[in-house]
């Protein structure tokens, strides 16, 4: 839980890095003129990672941290984004905490016009920034709850469905006006303290992906908002420590912990009968692209290994998952 007692700060930036430091510098080089007029403080965790993050973190610090904004914490084990993120939010009581991904770069007033938006809107608990490239070039950020129905969209690659079915459709346009999309990515999201206070932390259940999703589920569920102003606007480099998005796109096998974490988010939303759905519906998707593929149409295959790997956990949906790092799940 969120440390009790008055606010000590009026905003936390929480940042966690893994083997980034120099997307981390890059990243506090643009955030500190960022905060210099507010009330505010930099938790920076290290989510162990094993290599000289904290030390070239550190020379940097001393080098232009005059005022000790940050606070670098050592995490002493690789528990995931949940996880770090968790840390770094019980290390001070804020009244606002902004989760910040390491491979970003804030752009001028971002964080004012965040703040002052959440302001603005009472009933907002999560408020997200446009995300962009350094050209300035939108990147999809905002988005509907994966849904069984969605999953048969994602494998049929078929406009024909996409088009009717337009609205279980995950992803949502690049958007130009203030929106409340049912969850927002959490590479940059401001959430207000009540809502920790109210549906409690991120789930550290999950090791990477859908842990932002899940979170957002919840608090939707508990009443709050999700709300998205494109005027605050944010760079993501998407260099970040997940093989993750460049393995999709290559068509090559993700790391279980992706599908172990769609497992968890599916059986959480919609139960087992939901997750069981959502595999079905996406083998159905599937046998229609193959079948086009057969057929010489231009379908792409599906990435490899996905027919079986969406079935990881399904018999035993909240088994913790498996580390990345094959020494963490020995036995003692």
């Amino acid at each position: 839980m969120v440390s009790s007692g008055s606010s000590n700060v009026l905003l936390s930036v929480v940042i966690v890095n893994y083997r980034t430091p120099q997307f981390v510098t890059d990243c506090l080089e643009t955030l500190l003129p960022e905060i210099a007029g507010l009330d505010a403080k930099i938790v920076l965790v290290d989510n162990q990672s094993g290599d000289d993050s904290v030390e070239k973190i550190s020379a940097w610090l001393n080098d232009h941290d005059p005022e000790d904004r940050v606070i670098l914490i050592e995490s002493e084990s690789n528990d995931g984004f949940s996880s770090g993120n968790n840390i770094g939010i019980k290390a001070l009581k804020a009244e606002y905490y902004l989760l910040l991904n390491s491979d970003t770069l804030v752009r001028p007033d971002s964080i004012r016009i965040l703040l002052d938006t959440a302001k603005k809107y009472p009933d907002a608990g999560l408020l997200s920034p446009r995300l962009e490239w350094r050209d300035g070039t939108g990147q999809e950020s905002c988005f509907r709850f994966h849904q069984p129905v969605g999953e048969f969209l994602m494998s049929v690659q078929t406009d024909f469905f996409v088009k009717r079915l337009a609205d279980k459709w995950v992803p949502m346009p690049v958007q130009e006006n203030i929106i409340n999309p049912q969850w927002t990515s959490f590479a940059c999201v401001l959430i207000k303290s009540e809502v920790f206070e109210q549906v409690g932390l991120l789930d550290d259940g999950y090791f990477m992906y859908f842990e932002d999703e899940a979170f957002c589920f919840q608090a939707m569920k508990a009443g709050w908002k999700i709300l998205h102003n494109p005027d605050s606007r944010v760079v993501h480099l998407r260099g970040g420590s997940s093989p993750v998005k460049e393995q999709s796109r290559l068509g090559k096998r993700v790391p279980r912990y992706f599908y172990e974490s769609r497992t968890r988010f599916f059986y959480q939303a919609y139960g087992w009968s939901g997750l069981t759905l959502a595999n079905l519906c996406w083998w159905a998707g599937r046998l229609v692209s193959k079948t086009r593929q057969v057929l010489g149409n231009s379908a792409k295959g599906a990435i490899d290994r996905r027919w079986l790997d969406i079935w990881i956990n399904w018999l035993n949906p909240d088994k913790p998952y498996t580390h990345p790092d094959p020494s963490r799940n020995q036995v003692s």
